[in-house]
């Protein structure tokens, strides 16, 4: 994906802690840096956050997470995260994560959460608001099984 491809962006400084010996991102970072562009999506969608949903007995569970590094970020960095709504199932929900340093594009991911009965701890169909907030977002892909 390009960089216009994304609807929806936020920025982050790479802090001294977040780097190894070389001042580089270590490789586990990007997967926080994704959580945090997930939840200020999220956030923007005006839908309930993971402290409702679960006091609603509902919660997005993570299923895969998934990470394709192309070039380093480096210590002082401000990166662009962009995060999208890539597939929309039943009960899944696929989201596509980007990172670029101005129009350098660092590093690509997936991102899958199933919505699921808490208790139960088995998928639930995702709400019909939640798609239709979400579509007028996005474009996203028809989608066959979960």
């Amino acid at each position: 994906m390009a960089r216009q491809d994304f609807a929806f962006f936020h920025s982050l400084r790479v802090r001294w802690s977040e780097v190894d010996m070389q001042a580089i991102v270590f490789n586990g970072n990007y997967l926080n840096y994704f959580d945090v562009a997930f939840t200020e999506y999220w956030r923007a969608t005006g839908l309930s956050n993971a402290v409702t949903q679960a006091a609603d007995g509902k919660e997005l569970f993570a299923r895969k997470a998934s990470l394709d590094y192309f070039s380093p970020a480096r210590f002082d960095d401000v990166l662009d995260l962009g995060v999208r709504c890539n597939k929309l199932g039943r009960s899944s929900m696929q989201f596509i994560v980007e990172i670029f340093r101005g129009d350098a594009h660092l590093i690509s991911g997936e991102l899958v959460y199933v919505y699921a009965d808490s208790t139960l701890r088995k998928g639930v169909a995702v709400p019909d608001e939640w798609r239709e907030i979400i579509h007028t977002l996005e474009i996203i892909k028809p989608s066959g099984g979960n």
